[in-house]
C-alpha cells in the first residue's frame, strides 16, 4: 500500500465523522467559530 493512501484512508474518514457530527452547514459554522474562540482565549 503506498503512503500516500495510507494517509488519504484515515483523512477520508475523519472528514467524514466530522461532516456527519455538525449535520447542517449552520452547525459547521458554529463549530468553526467555536474553535476559533478556544483559539482566541489560548492566545489571552
Amino acid at each position: 500500500m503506498s503512503i500516500l493512501r495510507t494517509l488519504a484512508i484515515p483523512f477520508v474518514l475523519l472528514s467524514v465523522i466530522g461532516l456527519a457530527a455538525c449535520e447542517t452547514v449552520e452547525g459547521a459554522g458554529e463549530d468553526i467559530e467555536n474553535a476559533g474562540e478556544g483559539i482566541q482565549d489560548a492566545a489571552d
